[in-house]
């Protein structure tokens, strides 16, 4: 059973997106695709100048994006009727297909507001499908606790906790898992998948190989394997993302991600024409 090591630690760089909200964007950047995830940010200030503004109403098609809330309360409203206020431990999976115009605008005029979205690319077959909203309250959610550690299940299964999201073509597996000082998270992760570790805080050693410190708000890329083990150096806390490649050609051009150019600008014309929502 081959060990899952460190394959490469990414810094996430500050960026602002929306109107002026204030991020820290990994995946987007450098990889600028790590199949098939387009895009990590962690968002959140407890100074709400750096997130008042909100996301305004925009366009997507051709992805799937899936925003998860820690802390403060983000409005959803969108095209296909969907809305809601999520708050502090939901998911909002939106499958935008063949496109969607949506907003997130902060419900809380202060306090601490902190989430991440990560942003799925879609199959060929499927980028011009129905769009689709998707809201998952916390209560949802399937916990496994023990004296080590808690793992909150979005996508996937861990031990008896399964999470909400099932029957993907990527096959997700999303975790939030908080890690007590010394201990030990240990799981088996498809071989055929693309892995990654997002640290929020506190400091970890992944593998048997000797690696760089990993500490707050890193994105650590996992190398090809099945045995992850994770030790705890202090608390910790850190999302686990797994998903399977799509192996496909992608083009990108802002909110849309399709397969090729002359799709882009198909977008960019359907949504100047107002003929964008299907």
């Amino acid at each position: 059973m081959k060990n899952i090591e460190v394959e490469k630690i990414i810094k996430p760089i500050l960026s602002s997106d929306g109107a002026g909200v204030k991020l820290k964007r990994s995946i987007g950047v450098e990889p600028n695709y790590y199949d098939p995830f387009l895009m990590l940010d962690e968002f959140g200030s407890e100074d709400k100048e750096d997130y008042i503004g909100g996301f305004p109403p925009h366009p997507h098609r051709g992805i799937e994006t899936v925003t998860y809330m820690l802390h403060g309360e983000f409005e959803h409203k969108d095209s296909t009727g969907g809305k809601g206020r999520m708050k502090a431990g939901d998911v909002q999976w939106m499958k935008t297909g063949s496109g969607i115009i949506h907003s997130e605008m902060p419900a809380m005029s202060d306090g601490k507001l902190q989430g991440f979205q990560l942003w799925i690319n879609m199959p060929a077959k499927l980028k011009m499908s129905k769009p689709e909203y998707i809201y998952i309250d916390s209560k949802e959610m399937q916990i496994h606790k023990d004296l080590d550690k808690t793992v909150k299940t979005i996508a996937g299964k861990f031990e008896k906790a399964e999470g909400p999201i099932k029957g993907h073509n990527v096959e997700p597996i999303y975790f939030d898992i908080e890690l007590k000082k010394d201990k030990e998270f240990i799981y088996d992760l498809p071989t055929t998948h693309n892995s990654l570790i997002y640290l929020i805080n506190g400091e970890i050693k992944i593998g048997e190989k000797e690696h760089d410190k990993l500490t707050n708000s890193n994105l650590i890329l996992l190398s090809n394997g099945k045995n992850l083990k994770v030790k705890c150096i202090s608390n910790s806390k850190f999302l686990l993302i797994s998903g399977k490649p799509i192996n496909e050609q992608i083009a990108r051009g802002g909110p849309f991600v399709m397969n090729t150019k002359s799709e882009i600008l198909q977008a960019v014309n359907d949504y100047h024409n107002g003929t964008f929502v299907k």
